[in-house]
């Protein structure tokens, strides 16, 4: 540092205090390149060490000059020898000048930052916080964010069947299939072409899918992919990113979400096409679940030829070793829209 070398290994006496509470005690106050050391006169020994960049004058103007190491004003240090005194005001001016200015530079750098903050709350803050809301929701407010696009929905399919006994039938069949958390099978009568999943953990199931099969070997198969589905793309998260981030923020702090968030979720939920579920992941299910992939795979291709690893690799080749719903059961499933 230029300013510094005229007075390259100064030393002066100084009086140092540690803590305001402690006796002032003679020290050697030396400069060198980027510090002062203060040390014990007769031990040599350093006693405290202060960065000159930070170094503070805390009386301007009055003797003898009394000095602090930057913001900590803990430790204190007075100096009467006016070459010292000199030295250190030298430094500060001199660092002084090197500080940076506002100016254009600093306008740029403002603005740059201000579009860069603008840029991360348009595009990226808004998935995060979707994301993060979705993970952290209550189990009875994920529920009732299900309950709300359950109720958009039902503008185009019409209410859920309900016959007393296809319910008790839906439940034996999701207890069957997810025994750990068996979700809501909600059966529609129109508008739904394929299965898909709300939040709550709900699973929407179209009626005609119950007339069209040979079994419910081929229902469980269906429920099953949409179960991965679920797992894999957040229905809560989904729901939250059409609402957007107004209503997310809502939600985030008041637990409420209001039924205009979801107006017209039910067009947007119906027109995206099924996630495909890679066939390792079906078969894990098909085999924790106890049932046979083969059903659900012809029914998806009766040629076999786009499901030939599903069949191949079913774990129970010969059928489900236990009857995923037992012929009254499943009877009683398919007439669930007679009520």
């Amino acid at each position: 540092m230029t300013a510094l070398r005229k007075y390259e290994r100064l030393e002066s006496p100084g009086l140092w205090r540690a803590t305001p509470q402690d006796q002032r005690r003679e020290v050697i106050v030396g400069l060198r390149d980027a510090t002062i050391v203060l040390a014990d006169p007769k031990t040599e020994m350093a006693l405290s060490q202060w960065s000159l960049p930070a170094l503070l004058r805390l009386n301007p103007g009055q003797m003898p000059a009394l000095y602090g190491p930057g913001d900590d004003l803990t430790e204190t240090l007075e100096v009467d020898d006016r070459d010292m005194i000199a030295a250190l005001d030298t430094v500060r001016l001199a660092l002084e000048r090197r500080r940076p200015r506002p100016g254009r530079l600093r306008g740029w750098t403002l603005g740059s930052a201000a579009v860069t903050i603008l840029t991360l709350a348009v595009f990226w803050v808004p998935g995060k916080l979707t994301s993060h809301t979705a993970a952290v929701l209550p189990a009875a407010t994920e529920s009732a964010l299900g309950q709300l696009a359950l109720r958009d929905l039902e503008r185009l399919t019409g209410s859920p069947c309900a016959a007393p006994l296809g319910l008790s039938a839906a439940q034996s069949l999701m207890a069957r299939l997810f025994p750990a958390a068996p979700p809501r099978l909600v059966v529609l009568r129109d508008g739904l072409t394929t299965p898909l999943h709300l939040p709550g953990n709900i699973i929407l199931l179209p009626a005609a899918m119950l007339d069209q099969t040979d079994g419910p070997d081929v229902v469980a198969g269906f429920v099953l992919a949409e179960g991965l589905r679920a797992a894999t793309d957040d229905p809560a998260a989904a729901l939250l990113r059409y609402a957007g981030l107004f209503a997310t923020v809502r939600l985030l702090t008041s637990g409420n979400l209001g039924e205009s968030a979801v107006s017209g979720y039910a067009e947007t939920l119906l027109a995206e096409p099924p996630l495909p579920v890679p066939n390792a992941d079906l078969l894990a299910a098909f085999l924790g679940s106890e049932v046979s992939a083969s059903p659900y795979a012809f029914a998806l291709d009766p040629s076999g030829q786009s499901v030939v690893e599903l069949i191949e690799k079913d774990p129970f080749l010969g059928g489900s070793p236990r009857p995923v719903l037992e012929d009254g059961a499943w009877i009683s499933l398919q007439g669930i829209c007679t009520d």
